[in-house]
């Protein structure tokens, strides 16, 4: 059925992150059955990106950071798949379904919300050794990973071996690699207190955060930074500033001051990069962001609206810039999508984008954290209950389930099991749909070497 002879204009939303995701509420709420409203996304929930590490670390269930898309968009339809190709002239969306199918949408009005993938760079050996956190399959694998080199650690009488396997390095210091650093050795800790062998192991976990900047969280206030970086050390995280990865090996690690590190873990947090399909769509961009106006319509065809890390938005709070790529700023980007896609409808009227930050929070692990709520900075417990707040007030949904895990994790150990659900291969640094793990009939084309001990 095209364009014509639709009795309701079609509007594709491409991507159910934090822009897409509350693109597609916003429409159904102010159109409701005057449009058709269609989610073009590959999984049929949308993850809670900041609680991610929580999930590597055993103290939230994967679920819990995962929101049903047709629970939460009942008048919103769902099309299972990932985009592979947008023409502008027939306006079409082309796309890959779950089973390898393929098909294609129709749209009057296109939103582009396709997210970030991992950033990579010119590293030797790094999309071989080293593994990304921007999925859910990438958490559940690092969890999975921790307890093993642990549990082997444990078991084994090399003296060297149980160092290099109980030795986890996270190179990039931003919001994410801080958090999974700091969950990270809170978490091995708990695991080394469980088991009985470890005391004869003779090694602590070992936790190194890197980054090429001067400070960890270089993005954030300095206050935040100061206070990330005090809790990190206090627990015995070696923070190494001012120092990035030569090389990447299947034994460790080479530092660019000469050091070699043993380890049999690299989790890559160095960035985000726009989801390669923005640059394969035609349009300007901007550091592989599409250039919009600050009504997030892309010049020379009102159709097509972007979004989010897909999106280069001016910033009007800054004039000359544009906006981060952070999640407040895709949620609210969101909102104004859809009402100017409304508007663009005949129902509304259009605005422009512009918001202030409202602070960042960083959760530490614990009742630690460091935030900084409309500029007032927070350290310790305060700090740690905004935080917590914060994520409640800004999930869609599961609110409850998760109040209910911190609580158990407050008083119950952590449980240490390898699920194998997710193995090394599945879960390949340098691709285009983290959120995605590879199915076994595509291991024989994976590029990966690594094994899985």
């Amino acid at each position: 059925m095209n364009a014509v002879t639709r009795n309701r204009p079609r509007i594709v939303v491409v991507g159910a992150g934090f822009a897409g995701h509350q693109a597609a509420r916003t429409l159904s709420r102010q159109l409701r059955d005057n449009a058709e409203i269609v989610l073009l996304n590959p999984t049929d929930y949308f993850l809670y990106l900041p609680l991610l590490p929580q999930v590597a670390a055993g103290i939230l269930e994967p679920r819990r950071v995962t929101v049903s898309l047709p629970g939460t968009l009942p008048r919103v339809r769902l099309v299972l798949g990932e985009a592979d190709r947008v023409d502008l002239a027939a306006r079409r969306v082309h796309y890959t379904g779950p089973e390898d199918d393929k098909g294609e949408l129709e749209y009057d009005r296109l939103v582009l919300a396709v997210g970030s993938v991992n950033k990579l760079l010119p590293v030797p050996g790094v999309a071989e050794h080293a593994h990304g956190f921007r999925g859910l399959p990438e958490a559940l694998y690092l969890r999975d990973h921790v307890t093993r080199q642990i549990e082997l650690a444990a078991a084994t009488g090399d003296p060297d071996e149980c160092a290099a396997r109980c030795t986890f390095v996270v190179v990039g210091a931003g919001y994410t690699g801080t958090e999974v650093a700091a969950q990270g050795q809170m978490f091995t800790d708990a695991l080394v207190r469980k088991q009985r062998a470890w005391r004869h192991a003779g090694h602590k976990p070992r936790w190194l955060l890197l980054d090429i900047a001067p400070r960890v969280l270089p993005e954030l206030d300095r206050r935040l930074s100061r206070t990330a970086d005090k809790v990190l050390r206090g627990r015995g995280v070696d923070v190494r500033t001012q120092t990035s990865v030569k090389e990447a090996t299947r034994e460790g690690v080479l530092l660019d001051d000469g050091e070699f590190v043993d380890t049999r873990t690299v989790v890559w947090c160095v960035g985000v990069r726009p989801d390669p399909l923005v640059s394969e769509v035609g349009l300007p961009v901007e550091r592989g962001r599409l250039l919009v106006e600050p009504t997030l319509n892309v010049p020379g065809h009102p159709e097509v609206f972007a979004c989010g890390d897909a999106a280069a938005v001016p910033d009007l709070t800054r004039p000359g810039e544009y906006t981060p790529m952070t999640a407040q700023h895709a949620a609210r980007q969101g909102k104004v999508a859809g009402r100017n896609v409304a508007a663009s409808l005949g129902y509304g009227e259009r605005q422009q984008y512009k918001h202030n930050d409202l602070g960042f929070v960083v959760d530490l692990g614990g009742v630690k954290a460091a935030a900084n709520p409309l500029g007032v900075p927070l350290s310790g417990p305060l700090a740690g209950a905004v935080t917590r707040g914060y994520h409640l007030a800004a999930m869609p949904g599961n609110r409850v389930r998760v109040a209910a895990d911190w609580m158990l994790d407050a008083v119950l150990p952590r449980q240490a099991v390898q699920l194998g659900l997710v193995r090394s291969w599945s879960v390949p640094l340098d691709t285009s749909s983290p959120e995605l793990a590879r199915v076994p009939g595509a291991r024989a084309r994976a590029q990966q070497s690594e094994p899985d001990g």
